[in-house]
């Protein structure tokens, strides 16, 4: 019942009948596992799911990713501390296991130790899949007896994999042999094997959502400033795509965001290159090269700049538009004849 895909193709009408199924479907599941697990049916969040929680021992960093036929899975899934661990709560989610776990890892409790704790608290965990990693490489991981078939999981060095109402049982050991022979950062690790689930049959329901969660492995205390990556894939045909796709996008802005940050400090070439890294990680958005011409503009090198201005302005008109504003903020000089060549390109 609670597989049926909802698309364009359906009526307001059918829409909404579609919904009150799925849900009417859960209501009456929950009141069985309260009977199954002695689990409060207001207490019983159904996100089914494969997920990978990892540990770089190289970077330091740590993360989790996801994917769910269900909405948001990133709102509830992943967790995750710089300096801490990493937390993936699922199946018949408990969110506590997230900010609970990573306190008690805070606290110095192994991973291994505070899953433990939580599972002997938890009066619902027949009915749970929680997996957990710290900044020392402890693994730990949990799948409920009563987790829906195909569910497992899957311990390595510095990572669990975890999957449950999958297609097949081959979900989760694709996901570790991906994991562990792919190449690159954690990131490119963690989306393969995301990928390798989806090659197994993924979620025996189809997708709708993913989420990766990456912290520094140089942690500041601070929490917004200690996030490497934090996308959202919350409703989409083909989320891993949309979440791949997202992967490359946020690169680019990160390199962007370097760019800025030398160019404050009038470090010129250091700029350029955080900015042509920008334009290739993200040759679709012409702002990103907009902002090396801007750069070239403002330190004499018109030269250089005008081609660049050529190709986004016939790409975005609206670039052309923005230039002068930028005179008074400084980023460009108050050179009349200056702005007037950039102007006048066609």
């Amino acid at each position: 019942m609670w597989n049926e895909k909802i698309t364009s193709r359906h009526t307001s009408s059918t829409y909404q009948d579609l919904i009150y199924r799925k849900f009417r479907y859960w209501f009456i599941f929950s009141l069985v596992l309260r009977n199954l697990s002695g689990v409060e049916p207001s207490k019983i969040i159904p996100v089914s799911t494969y997920s990978i929680v990892a540990y770089d021992e190289q970077t330091g960093e740590l993360g989790v990713a996801v994917q769910s036929h269900w909405f948001s899975v990133g709102f509830l899934v992943p967790w995750v501390k710089a300096g801490v661990g990493a937390v993936a709560t699922q199946s018949f989610v408990k969110v506590d296991y997230g900010p609970e776990g990573l306190n008690l890892m805070e606290q110095g409790y192994s991973a291994t130790a505070a899953l433990d704790r939580l599972i002997a608290e938890d009066e619902g965990q027949a009915v749970r899949q929680v997996a957990m990693v710290n900044v020392h490489g402890d693994v730990a991981a949990h799948t409920g007896s009563k987790c829906i078939f195909a569910a497992g999981h899957q311990k390595g060095k510095n990572y669990s994999v975890q999957a449950n109402l999958m297609e097949k049982e081959s979900v989760w050991p694709a996901m570790s042999r991906a994991y562990e022979e792919t190449k690159g950062d954690l990131a490119d690790r963690m989306m393969a094997a995301l990928e390798a689930a989806e090659g197994e049959g993924g979620d025996i329901r189809g997708r709708q959502s993913a989420a990766m969660l990456i912290v520094s492995g140089k942690p500041t205390g601070i929490a917004w400033k200690d996030i490497v990556m934090d996308i959202r894939v919350d409703d989409h045909l083909e989320p891993l795509n949309e979440l791949k796709r997202l992967i490359r996008v946020s690169r680019a802005y990160q390199h962007a965001n370097l760019g800025d940050h030398y160019l404050e400090k009038e470090e010129i070439g250091k700029a350029l290159q955080e900015y042509n890294q920008a334009s290739l990680y993200y040759p679709e958005n012409p702002e990103l090269p907009y902002w090396s011409a801007i750069a070239l503009a403002s330190k004499g090198r018109l030269d250089e700049a005008l081609p660049i201005f050529k190709d986004v302005f016939s790409r975005e008109p609206r670039l052309r538009i923005l230039t002068p504003r930028l005179v008074n903020s400084g980023l460009l000089p108050d050179e009349k004849s200056l702005l007037k060549q950039i102007m006048d390109i066609k």
